[in-house]
């Protein structure tokens, strides 16, 4: 225990001054009383002896202003408080098979509709991070409680090239870490909890770390990664070329890879995600969620207790005899 101002603690020293001033009264009161009657006879003039209980309501008394002095000092303890720090990633396909309409009016429309829809279920102290990947992977919005800033991200979002599964997964994780690539977290420092969601089609193309090897980058930080597959085998794609000709290509979603993600990280995947699956990713991040220690002011726990004592010891001086000290 700590207190703010341990200067006034020196006001107990008034606690055994006043103990020592009650014990002296006593004497002098039972030697005042013998003046009067004789011991042999104190039995024909008082029918009892109170006994422990006339000293019991003066030591609550004192224990109360014992109490009340702490309290002045401001003391904190470490308590364990419920964590509220958490962040969710949102990864996101934007290859170019993203921009398929067999889920209208885009595949990639449909997965920034579906992160919205997740973001709004979270409650507002946890943070976001939304990284964006097609045949590299960005982080387009730093971890940060500010809902706008993440929708506006998110709306920022355009079609681009191949799709760097890996790369997405490595990159999440890294952000999930609070560190760059390749960099370790300080020493002695616990990330807060957190969740990756990863929206794609699953068709892996290029990057530069292959999807096992940031899977177990995952598994090492803890981080489950549930995954949504957006698209139907209908999708097709049209890319112009020089000349004007205009070639359709077919681009059947792949759920292997997103299945493995999920499997292997303890996370789930989704076919075609309803809003019970998104509570789950949810739930799963809340039931990550820790206690941690801090120092908060307990001033109020002493005044509390020294206003209990200190009723207590009249109440009781009341009920024996009669009077409140």
């Amino acid at each position: 225990m700590t207190f703010s101002s341990p200067i006034l603690l020196l006001a107990l020293i008034a606690v055994p001054i006043a103990a020592a001033g009650y014990v002296l009264f006593e004497r002098r009161r039972v030697r005042d009383a013998a003046k009067f009657v004789e011991p042999a006879l104190q039995p024909n003039v008082v029918d009892r002896v109170p006994g422990w209980r006339r000293h019991l309501p003066a030591a609550i008394l004192l224990l109360a202003v014992t109490t009340f002095l702490i309290g002045f000092a401001r003391p904190h303890a470490k308590v364990s408080v419920k964590s509220e720090e958490a962040t969710a990633i949102v990864a996101i396909d934007t290859s170019r098979s993203m921009g398929a309409n067999d889920v209208p009016p885009t595949r990639l429309a449909a997965a920034q509709a579906l992160a919205r829809r997740f973001l709004a279920q979270l409650p507002g102290k946890y943070k976001v991070s939304v990284v964006a990947f097609s045949s590299l992977a960005q982080v387009v919005a730093v971890p940060t409680t500010d809902r706008a800033y993440v929708n506006k991200a998110l709306a920022g979002l355009r079609v681009g090239e191949a799709t760097a599964l890996g790369d997405a997964l490595s990159t999440s994780v890294n952000v999930a870490r609070g560190a760059p690539p390749g960099v370790k977290p300080p020493a002695g420092t616990k990330p807060a909890p957190a969740v990756i969601f990863m929206i794609s089609d699953g068709a892996v193309d290029g990057g530069r770390i292959a999807l096992p090897a940031a899977i177990r980058q995952a598994r090492a930080a803890k981080i489950p990664v549930f995954t949504a597959l957006v698209g139907t085998d209908g999708g097709v794609v049209t890319v112009p070329h020089v000349g004007g000709y205009v070639e359709r290509i077919q681009v059947p979603p792949d759920p292997a890879s997103m299945k493995l993600a999920a499997t292997s990280t303890g996370g789930s995947y989704f076919a075609a995600p309803t809003a019970q699956d998104l509570d789950k990713v949810y739930a799963d991040l809340k039931s990550r969620l820790g206690s941690k220690r801090k120092s908060e002011e307990i001033t109020f726990a002493f005044a509390a207790a020294g206003a209990f004592l200190l009723l207590g010891g009249c109440g009781l001086s009341a009920l024996w005899f009669r009077r409140v000290p």
